[in-house]
């Protein structure tokens, strides 16, 4: 077979817009992550960063957390901040237009109240986008038993994005939500799911990600029941 020019083009485009990675989503193996839903970037008009769309999706984003801890999926929670007086933060931070105002936190960064966090969900601080860069997420996956991840929260294209690609680097089954992300500018949203939907995750939307759960566990509960009428005499 000859890979013409137009073909190769065709395939990219379709993986870019239709691709779906082919694991299944097991609730035991699995782990939601709610990346930075803190006061500066939800919290309407607290802050430079706020990003409206992450606002928005507040309630869609809250109602699969429920889903997730009825299926008894760990909710492990993530906030940028000011950690060891930002001496672990990447130097080159400072001279990008992502750092261009004088704003400041006021204290320590903190999730938006109404995201409704428990005090038993651990709450990870992290010090740059992605939340493997220099946080305990690994080993605490690992010692859950996790080698599946959700991704949730904001931005899109910043640190969940970031978070999505350390995840699959690091061996993990990633899932990321497509309308439980967001970013600051919308029209940059579809272009990083395309990214992602091609190289890197299986991207779902809050509903996808309720009813493969919600099949899964339908398909582990009848085989029990299966095996255990098997060994009944």
């Amino acid at each position: 077979m000859v890979y013409t020019e137009e073909w190769v083009i065709a395939r990219a485009r379709d993986a870019y817009e239709r691709g779906r990675a082919s694991f299944d989503v097991r609730p035991e193996r699995t782990a939601l992550l709610v990346i930075d839903m803190q006061d500066e970037f939800v919290r309407p008009g607290w802050s430079p960063y706020w990003v409206p769309a992450a606002t928005r999706m507040v309630p869609r984003l809250r109602q699969l957390i429920e889903d997730c801890r009825a299926a008894s999926i760990p909710v492990i929670w993530t906030i940028f901040d000011n950690t060891h007086l930002r001496l672990d933060r990447p130097h080159a931070l400072r001279f990008l237009p992502h750092a261009d105002t004088d704003w400041r936190r006021p204290g320590p960064a903190e999730v938006w109240a109404p995201m409704g966090r428990r005090s038993d969900e651990a709450l990870i601080r992290k010090p740059s986008y992605g939340a493997f860069y220099d946080t305990p997420l690994d080993t605490m996956l690992r010692n859950l038993g996790r080698d599946t991840v959700i991704v949730t929260g904001t931005l899109t294209n910043y640190c969940c994005g970031t978070t999505a690609r350390q995840a699959y680097e690091r061996g993990y089954k990633v899932v990321f939500g497509s309308d439980t992300t967001a970013t600051d500018d919308e029209s940059r949203q579809e272009p990083e799911l395309a990214v992602l939907r091609k190289g890197f995750t299986l991207v779902l939307t809050a509903e996808e990600i309720t009813n493969a759960l919600n099949a899964a566990t339908t398909a582990s509960e009848d085989g029990d029941r299966r095996q255990s009428s098997r060994k009944a005499p």
